[in-house]
């Protein structure tokens, strides 16, 4: 598939093949939309009745003068009224509900596609974009879906329908409408094309400008703490207007066609009944046909009219569908493999890198991981140091697998995880990034996520072993209270013990820490390390260090520089022996050496 942000790669389709997607989502509710057809269908007959109540109204009642016959027929007429109503109510309830019914499937299969995706998926693809069509891509579907497939089939009954009446009532003059058919059809067909494409543009602009928002609130205390809301501001109106622009100029073109449709159509409509006016002066039709023709000709032209104006919503959606269908196909890089290979029952944690070599598909041409091998035994504690750029967080996505290797092998318990299933791989490992994520629901259910079908009281269990119920215990509502938008209720070392209860919590036999405590002050680093003491025990650890108090916790030390291990040991042979590690200690660790001379107490008092 060619890269998610090349919107000109696209095919400006014209036809509406993009609408067969939604087959398969309407198929589960074929129940529902038959009755709705049958409901349409006798809807269509009872208003297709109304020209024949109509018709003998006039001939037998009105013009016979005898008001028996006159309140009969005004019966019979307000019947056929009666009929129609709730027929029509009833097709649009049921229409609705499939409408509304299908979207909602349609989001959910979209969501739930995107959400697997990989990160190179994300790399090329705005949020906002995927945003924009799971809202206005899916709207525009439902339209048609919807409310639009149910005017589309009653018109396209009541054309039918009416041309059959005006066929019977005068064939002569039938033809002539036949004849005039061609010159308001084509137009239409012609314009609709343009609608197309522009309705495409349009949803694009859209896109953009959901995309730009949804990047700077996600990132609001920057924009405000560099005073960039003016600039931000402008920013969006920029992209709001380009907005505005794309869709005036798709509402002219639907204008034109609209205008054009309406005029041409009952222009030939009142040449046909002034053709037929003649007729009755010259008597040849009754008063009571002419009126039956003008009802069943006035119900052809309103449904051609609606059918060339729900062509353009047509257009529309056919170009929202085509977008969501990009989606849906496509396919992550990473994937379970058709018969994946099944990890150890009982993970003892053992992980082994051989000859790894890595490039981000982004930088194909620069090694991010080079030739790199490591043994680390189950329950060992290694500490993964280097300069930025080093490669030590790509050793986690790769551990991960939210990429597969280059070249060369990462195996858990003996098996390559690139033949296992992601998911069971990612079962095995907890991860405690450096930047942890909240999301906008309550303390309970953000240390939940670690295992969701954990009870209450293995979370609070969980939540004090990370030492967490000191400050969840002080909030207003206690571990139901909500932490907000990103945990903005919350300071660092708090979300901090939160991404800790949830690693406690899905209690992995192989532990990531992406150096948690890094922007952390005295304080909040040391209760975080207190509940990352109680987590490392008796599992795999893997630390990105950044302090020294966090190396000396290791039992090996791997030194890595350009995606390659330059050295492996212990603190004090390393500054011996690596001039790298000597460096980064002198720089990075100094600042440090309090908590490393506590820890060493520590040690030999332990």
């Amino acid at each position: 598939m060619p890269p998610h942000d090349q919107k000109e790669w696209r095919p400006k389709g014209t036809s509406l093949t993009p609408l067969r997607a939604i087959v398969p989502f309407i198929r589960p509710y074929t129940g529902t939309l038959t009755v709705a057809i049958i409901v349409l269908l006798a809807a269509s007959a009872a208003t297709g009745s109304l020209p024949l109540a109509a018709r003998y109204l006039i001939d037998n009642g009105i013009t016979t003068g005898d008001p028996e016959q006159i309140d009969f027929y005004f019966m019979v007429v307000f019947g056929v009224i009666l009929a129609i109503s709730i027929l029509s109510a009833a097709r649009l309830y049921l229409i609705t509900w499939l409408g509304e019914r299908v979207v909602a499937d349609i989001r959910d299969k979209v969501y739930a596609h995107v959400i697997r995706q990989d990160p190179t998926f994300f790399e090329v693809t705005q949020t906002g974009e995927v945003l924009s069509r799971l809202t206005t891509d899916t709207t525009l579907v439902q339209s048609i879906s919807g409310v639009g497939i149910s005017i589309a089939l009653r018109s396209t009954v009541m054309m039918f329908i009416s041309l059959a009446g005006v066929l019977y009532t005068s064939p002569s003059l039938t033809l002539m409408i036949l004849m005039l058919v061609p010159a308001v059809i084509l137009p239409v067909l012609w314009i609709a094309r343009k609608v197309r494409k522009l309705s495409r543009t349009a949803q694009d602009k859209v896109a953009d400008s959901s995309g730009m928002a949804n990047e700077t609130l996600n990132a609001i205390q920057t924009v405000q703490a560099f005073t960039l809301e003016s600039l931000q501001s402008k920013r969006f109106g920029v992209a709001v207007e380009a907005a505005f622009l794309a869709a005036i100029r798709r509402i002219r073109v639907r204008f034109v066609m609209s205008f054009g449709s309406m005029f041409l159509l009952f222009g030939a409509i009142t040449l046909v009944l002034w053709m037929g006016t003649r007729e009755v002066l010259a008597g040849d039709m009754l008063p009571g046909e002419l009126a039956q023709f003008v009802i069943f000709t006035v119900l052809l032209g309103s449904s051609g009219a609606m059918l060339s104006e729900m062509w353009g919503e047509v257009q529309r959606a056919a170009g929202a569908m085509e977008r969501l269908i990009e989606l849906l196909e496509a396919e992550p890089n990473i994937r379970a493999p058709e018969n994946p290979v099944p990890l150890a029952s009982d993970s003892q944690g053992r992980i082994t890198f051989e000859s790894v070599n890595f490039c981000y598909p982004s930088r194909p041409d620069t090694l991010a991981i080079d030739d790199f091998t490591l043994d680390i035994e189950p329950g060992e504690t290694i500490a993964f140091v280097g300069p930025s750029g080093a490669g030590k967080s790509t050793t986690f996505q790769l551990l991960l697998r939210f990429y597969d290797p280059t070249s060369g092998a990462i195996r858990i318990d003996g098996v390559d995880i690139a033949a296992a299933d992601p998911q069971a791989v990612r079962g095995r490992i907890g991860l405690v990034p450096q930047e942890t994520m909240i999301f906008g629901t309550s303390a309970l259910e953000n240390i939940r996520y670690g295992r969701p079908g954990a009870t209450d009281a293995e979370v609070r269990a969980a939540a004090e072993t990370a030492a967490a119920d000191e400050f969840i215990d002080k909030l207003p509502e206690g571990i139901d209270t909500f932490l907000g938008e990103k945990g903005m209720r919350l300071s660092g070392g708090q979300r901090q013990r939160i991404a800790i209860a949830r690693a406690i919590l899905k209690n992995p036999p192989i532990l990531l820490l992406d150096e948690a405590t890094s922007s952390l002050d005295a304080e909040s680093e040391r209760l975080v390390q207190e509940a990352l003491e109680s987590l490392m025990q008796n599992r795999t650890t893997i630390i990105i260090a950044h302090r020294l108090a966090t190396v000396l916790k290791a039992q090996r030390i791997v030194v890595m520089d350009q995606g390659k291990i330059q050295d492996i040991g212990s603190h004090a042979e390393l500054v011996e022996k690596n001039s790298l590690y000597a460096r980064l200690a002198e720089l990075q660790f100094r600042s440090a050496e309090e908590d490393a001379r506590s820890i060493q107490a520590k040690i030999a008092t332990a």
